[in-house]
């Protein structure tokens, strides 16, 4: 397998509106992240991905675009920006942008000059269909975020698509020019001397231009697959994306990949492909969504959770490459979802972490995840700031469901669960901002912050720390072979990595009971590497959610 600093590198994810405020405003900002620098490179990671940062109107908090070429004057500005890239490298660091390929911003001057007549130059800059013979939308279609997936302009009398809110309208990349218009942007950033980029919903770039109904509207992820994602000429697009600018540079690639299933994913990442270095898929972060997705919860299974790092493991063995996360800006806490946050609050989210930085492909770490920050259970939804959040409660409300219940699922299920500001100490506002937060801190926050577990031997923080430092001295567990034991047990996760110079063994109880570890290894072969408990030596049983990273020399 083909080496690369992206593949050993390890990503820490910051959502800089929740980072580190220096203003007093209630923001996170550039010169937050400046300022944590250092904190950022004692975790021991190589790479930091920032969230959008670019002039926006946040309707999405930033994933709708006004100007890709400027960085938004509540973050601090270009100034700013010039600042931290150049802080970064100085500190060995790498920096990679998020870019949102896929729609601007309604406030965009592309938009503002398409829609002004069906003449205009900019008009097919995006997708504007008539009404129905029914003077209805285009098609059935549903925003992610609620509603139809096309809305209504009184001056051309005629409706654009946007696949998530009204002021994301999406992009045409049939037009050549948008294309280029995309592909000077990230030249553009290029040149600047960022690292790389984490391209936000990249799998619907491609349309399918007959835009036909959906058969089923209301089973959310297989809508996406069967007509939102993988159209037919989504990998024309990324080969030319790829032969005009990224492979111009020494940069690594990932994209955002919903509705991308193991069919479909070796394309992007085949090392023969030359479109993208990795994909997100989401096999697994869909894993407890039913046909409605996240408001329409099933139970997690952990064999078919096991399952999905096993087939795509074995998919991308040797042809492509995957990340690995358990968490990001548009999903809740990971303890909360994988582990037990209530009962098991440490010893899970350092099981989490040893599960993560053993696994082959790049491991993703998103900010407080490394302090075993939980989920948000705000009174009111008058607290929530997150657009799907509040779309989705409009819409339970409007069909009258009980909406007690449905708090209750905001409570589980709502993206501000992981945007809630960063817990740096015990002080007012866990140390984030002096003024009122955008969004309000935990108020678990004097017991969960960094300043408490920074120099606490057996905290979360410095488990990661070390875990990062065990992965980066055994390259085994990047590159290595993987099998999974028992692949159906509902209560365990064992399995090995290898290759010719030495194998490890990975024993998690994903239970709160202790169990027997039964594995076809001779136990007595080898050498305990790390626990999550304060163990030295190797034994048959694993505590409640014990973790241990074994190796045979």
């Amino acid at each position: 397998m083909k080496k690369a600093w992206w593949k050993e590198g390890v990503v820490y994810q910051i959502y800089p509106r929740s980072y580190k405020d220096t203003t007093g405003n209630g923001v996170g900002d550039l010169y937050g992240i400046i300022e944590k620098l250092d904190y950022i490179k004692s975790l021991g990671v190589d790479i930091i991905w920032l969230c959008p940062l670019y002039k926006s109107p946040n309707d999405d908090n930033g994933y709708d675009i006004a100007d890709y070429r400027v960085i938004s004057e509540e973050f601090g500005g270009d100034e700013a920006f010039d600042i931290l890239l150049k802080e970064t490298h100085k500190r060995g660091l790498k920096l990679v942008m998020d870019v949102v390929a896929n729609h601007s911003s309604d406030e965009h001057y592309w938009f503002e000059e398409s829609k002004k007549s069906k003449d205009n130059p900019y008009r097919d800059y995006y997708y504007w269909k008539p009404p129905s013979k029914e003077g209805q939308e285009p098609n059935n279609w549903q925003s992610f975020f609620s509603g139809p997936a096309w809305k209504y302009d009184e001056t051309t009398q005629e409706y654009y698509l946007h696949l998530f809110t009204k002021k994301q309208p999406d992009l045409n990349w049939e037009n050549p020019k948008v294309r280029q218009e995309m592909y000077d942007v990230l030249d553009f950033w290029c040149q600047k001397g960022i690292d790389g980029f984490r391209m936000d919903v990249i799998s619907l770039i491609s349309k399918r231009l007959d835009f036909k109904d959906s058969h089923a509207p209301d089973n959310y992820e297989e809508t996406i697959k069967d007509y939102y994602a993988n159209g037919p000429r989504i990998h024309e697009f990324l080969k030319e994306m790829n032969a005009e600018v990224l492979s111009k540079y020494d940069i690594m690639t990932v994209g955002e990949g919903p509705g991308i299933d193991l069919e479909t994913g070796l394309d992007y990442v085949h090392e023969d492909a030359n479109e993208l270095n990795m994909i997100f898929h989401f096999g697994h972060m869909f894993i407890d969504n039913g046909p409605g997705g996240k408001y329409d919860p099933i139970d997690m299974s952990l064999a078919k959770f096991k399952k999905v790092f096993g087939l795509w493991d074995s998919k991308l063995k040797g042809k492509g490459w995957g990340s690995i996360f358990l968490g990001n800006h548009d999903f809740s806490r990971m303890v909360n979802r994988f582990g037990n946050a209530e009962d098991f609050h440490d010893e899970s989210a350092k099981l989490l972490s040893l599960l993560l930085f053993t696994m082959r492909g790049t491991v993703y770490v998103y900010q407080g995840d490394e302090i075993g920050m939980t989920n948000v259970a705000y009174p009111d939804i008058s607290y929530y700031n997150d657009v799907e959040t509040l779309n989705a409660y409009k819409e339970a409300k409007a069909k009258g469901e009980d909406m007690n219940a449905f708090f209750k699922l905001v409570h589980k299920q709502s993206r501000d669960n992981a945007r809630s500001p960063m817990q740096w100490n015990s002080s007012e506002n866990a140390g984030f901002s002096q003024g009122k937060p955008w969004l309000e801190v935990n108020t678990n926050y004097l017991e969960i912050n960094v300043a408490h577990q920074d120099t606490a031997k057996d905290s979360i923080l410095n488990f990661y720390r070390k875990m990062i430092q065990v992965r980066k001295d055994h390259p085994i567990l990047v590159y290595g072979d993987y099998f999974c034991f028992d692949e159906d047990n509902s209560t365990s996760f064992f399995y090995k990595r290898w290759d010719e110079e030495g194998t490890y063994l990975v024993l998690l109880n994903f239970t709160d009971a202790s169990l027997e570890i039964e594995v076809d290894e001779d136990l007595s072969e080898y050498e305990l590497l790390v626990s999550n408990y304060d163990k030295t030596k190797n034994s048959g049983q694993l505590e409640a959610w014990e973790a241990r990273l074994l190796k045979r020399f």
